[in-house]
């Protein structure tokens, strides 16, 4: 991964290990979807996608926009989030079948270095991007339950980033 550039997948892992999906729920990486993703904007009321963004602005800020939005934005993105949801939200409007998509995204510190792991800007910003969220998900009707003994997110980093390591709940 390009260092911030996974802040998306973090996220997810973060959501996955802390609260109880309900059912109308699906949550999934959508990083290396690519043409598969036209799938879920097809099939689903609305999508979310969390990503980063290249909005002007300082590194760990968080921002709500509409594909609508996104679309009207112009054509010059550049992160590898804005260019496939971009990419998708194109082919995808040539059919009346498309569900609403909604990107919640962070300005990153660093995507060119290749790190699995988050700058510490970003990192200290993940509670406001989980927020945005989290409230983005209630405008819908759907409130998560948090689990007990979840886990933080620099634990859900290293596990996921690192897969080999033993899950730190279980020492």
């Amino acid at each position: 991964m390009f260092h911030d550039e996974g802040l998306g997948i973090y996220l997810t892992k973060y959501i996955q290990e802390n609260y109880h999906i309900p059912q109308n729920l699906t949550i999934l990486d959508g990083g290396g979807l690519g043409f598969t993703l036209m799938t879920y904007y097809q099939e689903y009321d609305k999508v979310i996608v969390v990503g980063t963004t290249s909005k002007n602005g300082k590194a760990g800020e968080v921002f709500a926009i509409s594909g609508d939005e996104m679309m009207q934005e112009g054509a010059v993105k550049k992160t590898a989030t804005e260019v496939e949801i971009t990419m998708m939200l194109e082919i995808c409007s040539f059919h009346e079948d498309m569900g609403e998509v909604q990107l919640i995204s962070m300005i990153p510190k660093d995507i060119i270095e290749v790190k699995n792991s988050l700058t510490d800007t970003v990192l200290e910003a993940m509670p406001k991007l989980l927020d945005l969220t989290l409230l983005e998900l209630q405008k819908d009707g759907i409130e998560l339950e948090p689990k007990i003994g979840g886990m933080s997110f620099e634990e859900v980093i290293e596990f996921f980033a690192n897969p080999k390591n033993i899950d730190p709940r279980a020492i």
